[in-house]
């Protein structure tokens, strides 16, 4: 079948997304296919023309990337597989000729604009910005003349027939881009000992002390939260759900009792997924020093085995 051995991703060529994708040994035996966003990169998977898409989810800078975000909280459901770090640094990418001073106009993604705010303000402060739908859309309408410069990857240059005015670009050092793979459900990868947890949560009712609850099922447990982050629902001011992330597998008795928790007191729970944390060696966290005392596997079999000796008057 020919989707399984298609990736889709944010495109078009020449996207951080594509330079991160191609950092997977398996995108050289794909079929790599760009999109025109984040929805229809996702929608590629949910609906079997696609086995798996990578998106950006969050960066060091400018934090969550949330039509991510919200398109896993919502629709069919997806699960995330593995993730990708990827260092970013934007270069003014212009038609042959053009000097610093003709540039009069720019474009780039969203995300970027904060991340050359500073280098812009010093270099650029006359010009005016526009978003792109992406950094390489960006320097597409840049090579049909719509605008003068673009932040984009200065590997996306030959592509578009640009060329790098400036390189280098980012007024945040060792800023950094996470990407995921996004496939259908199916059995979680393996545990590595160095993995990252994701899910989404939403509020039976808003009430004093209700994110505390939450925050306590993983907090008791020794679970350590790596990222959370609140998103509306559409369904009112005041209505979120909240998006997660945590240290440890489903498979962690710690972390399985933690979503137990969660399941028992929100309304809704969604998991996306146990996989790797990239740019982790699996050792880090497989060090009994790295677990909280009386959190371990053995601390909750032990405890479920004092409790059934309790019950049947053997304690």
């Amino acid at each position: 079948m020919r989707s399984a051995t298609r990736y889709t991703y944010l495109g078009p060529e020449g996207t951080f997304t594509e330079a991160a994708l191609r950092t997977l040994p398996e995108a050289a035996t794909r079929e790599l296919v760009p999109m025109v966003s984040v929805p229809a990169a996702l929608d590629a998977v949910r609906g079997g023309e696609a086995a798996a898409a990578l998106v950006p989810i969050e960066n060091s800078v400018e934090g969550g990337v949330t039509a991510t975000l919200d398109e896993l909280a919502t629709g069919e459901p997806l699960m995330i597989y593995r993730e990708v770090l990827l260092p970013i640094a934007f270069a003014l990418l212009v038609r042959p000729g053009t000097r610093l001073e003709d540039v009069k106009t720019v474009t780039g993604h969203p995300v970027a604009q904060p991340q050359v705010r500073n280098w812009l303000a010093a270099n650029l402060p006359d010009a005016v910005w526009e978003s792109s739908a992406s950094n390489a859309d960006g320097a597409r309408l840049v090579r049909e003349g719509r605008y003068d410069a673009a932040f984009a990857g200065e590997f996306a240059a030959a592509t578009y027939g640009l060329e790098p005015l400036v390189t280098e670009i980012h007024d945040a050092e060792n800023a950094e881009t996470r990407f995921v793979l996004v496939g259908r459900p199916a059995r979680p990868a393996a545990r590595t000992g160095a993995d990252r947890t994701s899910l989404v949560i939403w509020q039976r009712d808003d009430h004093p002390g209700a994110l505390l609850g939450y925050l306590q099922e993983f907090a008791v447990r020794g679970v350590n939260l790596m990222r959370i982050e609140s998103r509306p629902t559409g369904q009112g001011m005041g209505r979120y759900c909240f998006s997660v992330d945590c240290e440890g597998h489903i498979t962690d008795r710690r972390v399985a009792e933690a979503l137990m928790g969660l399941k028992r007191t929100c309304a809704e729970v969604r998991f996306l997924g146990s996989y790797p944390c990239a740019g982790v060696a699996p050792d880090v966290r497989t060090n009994a020093s790295a677990v909280r005392p009386g959190t371990s596997d053995g601390d909750f079999v032990a405890a479920a085995e004092w409790l059934a000796r309790c019950q049947d008057g053997r304690a």
